[in-house]
């Protein structure tokens, strides 16, 4: 499967013409919609430093992780998300990071435990990918990276059915949610200095 989709990420990358892509069309690129590759496809795009993008596509995370708590088979794009328009280079660098992350995943992912990497209903994979989304969606600055890298892990296991990734993008989501915490309690902190001060 890897070599393929590497290929037409690269491909469908190289072709884009427009000036700007939206999230609709690269799904179409990226081939059949499923939990891991809608995951992966709404992630990586907020390891980028795009203005406003990781709002919306928290929400399709959101939506995504409700699905997936659900039990539901056949995701989809919200409308908002799917209409969500990237700049033709940062279409493109999305869209070559995700062939490099199924090229890395290819040669070192494979099937094990992979009951923990099936998004069954009611599961702790669903309830991380929400709670990874509502991070993504607070402003806080630079924020997303951390939870974004720990869906394409757990998008990356739910792909090829590897739950030691899966269990990766779990610890990684520790993490974010320790890092959120750290800055949320210092911007408090800061604010109520700065609010002290003008009293």
């Amino acid at each position: 499967m890897t070599p393929p989709i590497v290929q037409r990420l690269r491909d469908a990358a190289a072709a884009i013409q427009d000036e700007r892509v939206s999230m609709r069309a690269m799904t179409q690129a990226h081939g059949p919609e499923a939990h891991g590759t809608l995951l992966l496809l709404l992630a990586m795009p907020c390891l980028l430093p795009v203005p406003g993008v990781g709002t919306v596509l928290g929400l399709g995370m959101a939506a995504l992780a409700v699905a997936m708590w659900r039990g539901d088979c056949a995701p989809c794009l919200p409308k908002r998300v799917a209409e969500l328009e990237l700049p033709r280079h940062w279409a493109q660098r999305v869209l070559v990071g995700l062939a490099s992350a199924y090229a890395l995943a290819g040669r070192h992912a494979r099937a094990r435990l992979s009951h923990l990497a099936m998004p069954s209903r009611r599961s702790a994979t669903a309830l991380t990918v929400g709670l990874m989304a509502a991070i993504v969606v607070m402003p806080i600055p630079f924020g997303n990276f951390l939870p974004a890298v720990a869906l394409v892990f757990i998008g990356l296991g739910l792909v090829f059915r590897d739950g030691v990734a899966v269990i990766l993008g779990l610890l990684m989501s520790g993490v974010a949610l320790v890092a959120a915490t750290g800055l949320l309690l210092m911007a408090w902190v800061w604010g109520s200095e700065w609010i002290r001060g003008w009293v």
